[in-house]
């Protein structure tokens, strides 16, 4: 029903016009929201937004198997991602866009794989697909190639101490969400890569309050209209992804899970 996936982070709930809704029930509970299936630059395109219908779901409460499961069975195979993350680098600003190439999870107490039983091993150490960074970044001049996102449990922001931390460590951008996702993904043998907005300056970064809920949503919220231009574009022009190795790495892999389609 759909060839390539969106899932929308915090304030961007909605994206396919005129699509249909679609509830798709799995073997790890529901989905986060009812999934729309509609066309977008001539693609059939999923959309679902990550935190549910008014930001229903907390980062740490989100069925991430359940979203990725049923994106894979309504035969999604490349995933585009946004986000909302703060700037752990000092060259970032307010406003930038990012497609990260690394992620490092400090997240803690989310199940995190579909495995069970067995020995499946899938290869992480390029947590995002090659091919749809390459379409995210062609589609927006100032979208910046590259970066570690260091992904926390949430909900709290984080004290100026860890986020100095986090910086010093070679972090890029913060964010709650982009893990267990991008696993989940690959193991579902999906192409999946994030956009991040930079919404604010994290606690250790600058001086001054520290980040809050109300700055992130507003950020977010004014950058919609350019997000989904970017978004639309680079669903356009996204590439076959047949033998791409996001999915052939498990050609010749007994997997113990069930990868629908």
């Amino acid at each position: 029903m759909a060839e390539v996936a969106v899932i929308g982070g915090t304030g961007f709930y909605s994206f396919v016009a005129d699509g249909g809704e679609h509830e798709v029930p799995t073997p790890y509970g529901d989905p986060t929201a009812p999934i729309t299936v509609g066309t977008v630059g001539g693609r059939r395109v999923a959309f679902l937004p990550r935190h549910g219908r008014g930001h229903r779901f907390p980062p740490h409460a989100i069925n991430y198997r359940a979203n990725l499961w049923a994106l894979r069975h309504l035969g999604v195979r490349q995933v585009l991602a946004p986000c909302a993350v703060g700037g752990l680098d000092s060259r970032l600003a307010p406003g930038d866009l990012v497609v990260p190439d690394q992620l490092v999870d400090r997240t803690q107490g989310r199940v995190q794989t579909y495995v069970e039983s067995g020995a499946v091993h899938a290869p992480f150490a390029d947590p995002y697909c090659r091919r749809v960074r390459a379409a995210l970044v062609a589609a927006d001049p100032g979208v910046r190639d590259g970066g570690t996102m260091v992904v926390v449990e949430g909900p709290r922001f984080s004290t100026r101490a860890e986020s100095r931390q986090y910086a010093a460590a070679g972090g890029t951008l913060i964010n709650m969400t982009g893990h267990p996702e991008a696993v989940l993904a690959r193991e579902m043998r999906l192409c999946y890569a994030a956009l991040a907005l930079v919404t604010d300056m994290d606690a250790g970064v600058e001086t001054g309050q520290g980040v809050g809920q109300a700055e992130v949503f507003a950020r977010f919220d004014a950058n919609l209209a350019r997000l989904g231009e970017l978004l639309t574009r680079a669903v356009t022009s996204l590439p076959d992804p047949g033998g791409c190795a996001c999915s052939a790495w498990a050609d010749d892999i007994e997997l113990t899970y069930d990868v629908p389609g």
